[in-house]
């Protein structure tokens, strides 16, 4: 069954798929969202109320994607969407969340319900397509007239979008189409971005082939391990003579001189013998920070001023998310002669690509796990940490909540 339905003056379709009173609607068929924003995919569904005297349960609900292979990838459990995703389901509806998009992340997202009947699971297919994008202006120069930007994306964004338009990283206030004419001096830098995603604009592009004035950061956004060491870069460009730099955080404004007077961050007494500078080529900076602690949490920009000008940017910089790993109980089983737990490696972010896991049982590697989950037979005393392989300095703090008594005390579940 196909149907159209036009909202706002854009074009929706919604496909259902299925037999028998089987069968899944998802809100919309074909996404496109901006690399770093939040997504909602939404879907109904439906099964019969009962099949040969038996009452319908739905007993599991998954979303999941397939790879090449075309194994399925069930979202919850994958170290790619770890800490990302959220499931929103009441009865006969879901809705999957994902948060800081990845261009990886373009995929065909499907949904499965799985009830009590025999061979009672469903999946709606085909699924919905999701394309993540980044904005990009792209200059068109043309014969005697003034150069032309377009703020292009690779898949389409909504017809009715609104548009912002920045100039050396300063708003323009009268421009909101996705094409800008522009009269411009050879040292200006311009970019884009849509309204009410402002904090993923594209980067500044020079309108010339001089150098203009311009920062464009490395990262967006960068989850790091408590205790760890990061690098946050960018690379910047002066019609001019660059005469000082540095880095620092708004978050620190309250210990400036002056509220609007940015202060170099290596001067900053909670950055003192952490913080480094790296200029390993010419137009790029680092910031290092050692010892990561989670009050470094913050926005870094970098400015530069030269003898008539200061870059003085409203765009985002680049987000630091610090993060210390934790061992979440999510089931204990209690047998007669032993314990069963079901344990999960958490972090309030996840640092970027395809995460492996270190598990530790008594202070000794657990051989075989690699990923975000645990699943063993625990005994009284038992201490059980996890460390992102590659970082196993930086380990949780241990749990050894598997006595009894201890369960019964804080209602720990026991089947």
């Amino acid at each position: 069954v196909l149907s159209l339905i036009v909202v706002s003056d854009v074009l929706c379709v919604t496909v259902i798929q299925g037999q028998d009173d089987w069968g899944v609607t998802y809100s919309s068929t074909e996404i496109c969202a901006l690399k770093a924003s939040t997504v909602e995919i939404s879907c109904t569904y439906t099964y019969p109320s009962r099949v040969d005297g038996r009452d319908t349960e739905v007993n599991e609900t998954v979303w999941f994607i397939k790879l090449s292979g075309n194994q399925p990838v069930y979202l919850r459990t994958d170290s790619d969407y770890q800490d990302r995703v959220e499931y929103s389901c009441s009865e006969k509806s879901c809705t999957l969340r994902i948060t800081d998009l990845r261009e990886s992340d373009s995929a065909e997202y499907q949904f499965k319900f799985i009830t009590n009947q025999p061979g009672g699971s469903y999946t709606g297919s085909p699924g919905v397509t999701l394309r993540v994008t980044d904005l990009q202006v792209k200059v068109t120069k043309l014969p005697s007239s003034p150069p032309e930007l377009n703020c292009h994306s690779s898949c389409r964004l909504p017809d009715r979008s609104s548009y912002i338009w920045y100039n050396n990283g300063q708003k323009i206030q009268s421009q909101t189409s996705s094409t800008y004419t522009v009269n411009f001096n050879s040292a200006d830098s311009h970019s884009c971005a849509v309204e009410g995603h402002e904090d993923f604009p594209s980067p500044p592009v020079c309108v010339s082939d001089r150098p203009c004035e311009r920062v464009i950061y490395t990262d967006r956004s960068i989850c790091a391990l408590k205790g760890s060491s990061v690098d946050i870069s960018c690379t910047y460009s002066s019609y001019q003579t660059i005469e000082s730099k540095f880095w620092f955080s708004p978050e620190r404004s309250h210990q400036w001189q002056s509220p609007s007077q940015p202060e170099d961050l290596s001067e900053d007494s909670q950055f003192r013998g952490r913080v480094q500078v790296l200029e390993t080529e010419r137009g790029r900076s680092t910031l290092r920070i050692t010892d990561l602690t989670e009050s470094d949490s913050a926005q870094y920009h970098f400015k530069f001023t030269t003898q008539f000008y200061e870059w003085n940017s409203s765009l985002p910089a680049t987000t630091l998310t610090v993060t210390a790993l934790q061992v979440q109980v999510t089931r204990i089983t209690v047998h007669q002669s032993d314990t069963e737990a079901e344990l999960k490696c958490h972090s309030s972010c996840s640092p970027a690509g395809r995460l492996s896991y270190v598990w530790f049982k008594n202070r000794q590697k657990v051989t075989g796990v690699e990923t975000s989950s645990f699943k063993g037979r625990v005994y009284p005393g038992d201490i059980i940490s996890c460390a992102l392989k590659g970082h196993e300095n930086y380990s949780s703090p241990p749990v050894c909540e598997f006595d009894p008594l201890y369960q019964e005390k804080t209602h720990i579940h026991t089947g």
